[in-house]
């Protein structure tokens, strides 16, 4: 038995897990990339092979000594653009040393499909290595997107000066849903957009802190009613502050529906007690 397990140990050494996502963001600022990804969360799951989160200098890729990597757009006007050459040369490199992985190359753009959970899930589900390029200057040369971007993201309706902030969002928001990232799946499940639901409120100790106190009801030890004032609340969050998304709910749920009862007729309430005191 002890034999078996040396043998297994010696067998993991020398071939080592295979972490379960990479992401390779291609960029001007590694080191930057590298000083927020390598920490808390993301930083331990690296540390234990889980996931693989690498930030590669495009400008070692250039085929010039003066390490240039963007240059006047054709046409005129303000600010350079990235050139394809040195972005193809770092693609081709992070593809040879992904190995036989399913790859999706991303370019963060702020013309893009916009960025949200469905689509990080999609992300997670259907491909194990993830390749963003970080634009920057006034963007990159449209050639390099028609020969090897497969899809355009932005995280938003707003420019930044890079892709950098954007790739950094969308590496952390997939990779916290990779088995071993968190300590229990329900630390993603049950959090906002998750369901097309916000989160309900959160509290922590102490009991009473300026003057306000924590719900009893989540005071009560009683789970059932604390799992039901939690989806109560998250409905009544979403309702009031993402009205678009509360539009596309369908809720099927009996639970859901009498909850759904119960917020309307408060909400009823409420207005005919302001029109009182009016």
């Amino acid at each position: 038995m002890n034999e078996n397990l040396d043998l297994e140990k010696k067998a993991s050494e020398e071939f080592p897990k295979k972490p379960l996502m990479r992401i390779d963001i291609l960029t001007l600022f590694p080191d930057s990339m590298n000083a927020v990804l390598s920490e808390s969360i993301l930083g331990r799951a690296t540390a234990k092979d889980i996931i693989e989160i690498n930030s590669i200098q495009v400008r070692d890729f250039t085929e010039n000594k003066q390490g240039q990597v963007d240059d006047y757009t054709y046409g005129g006007g303000w600010g350079c653009v990235m050139m394809g050459q040195p972005l193809k040369s770092c693609l081709d490199f992070v593809r040879e040393c992904a190995g036989e992985r399913k790859t999706r190359v991303i370019y963060m753009s702020p013309q893009g499909t916009k960025f949200n959970q469905t689509k990080a899930r999609q992300l997670k589900a259907d491909y194990d290595h993830l390749v963003l390029v970080c634009g920057h200057y006034e963007g990159i040369d449209e050639r390099f997107i028609e020969v090897c971007v497969d899809e355009e993201i932005s995280v938003g309706d707003f420019v930044l000066t890079g892709g950098e902030i954007p790739a950094m969002a969308l590496a952390d928001c997939v990779c916290r849903m990779i088995p071993g990232v968190l300590s229990d799946e329900e630390c993603f499940t049950g959090e906002s957009h998750w369901d097309g639901l916000l989160e309900y409120p959160q509290y922590t100790r102490p009991e009473v802190w300026e003057g306000r106190s924590v719900p009893e009801i989540l005071r009560s030890g009683h789970h059932a009613n604390i799992k039901k004032w939690r989806r109560k609340q998250s409905i009544i969050r979403t309702k009031a502050r993402r009205p678009d998304m509360f539009e596309k709910i369908v809720f099927t749920e009996k639970s859901d529906k009498k909850l759904l009862v119960e917020i309307e007729s408060e909400e009823a309430q409420e207005r005919i007690d302001v029109e009182e005191k009016e």
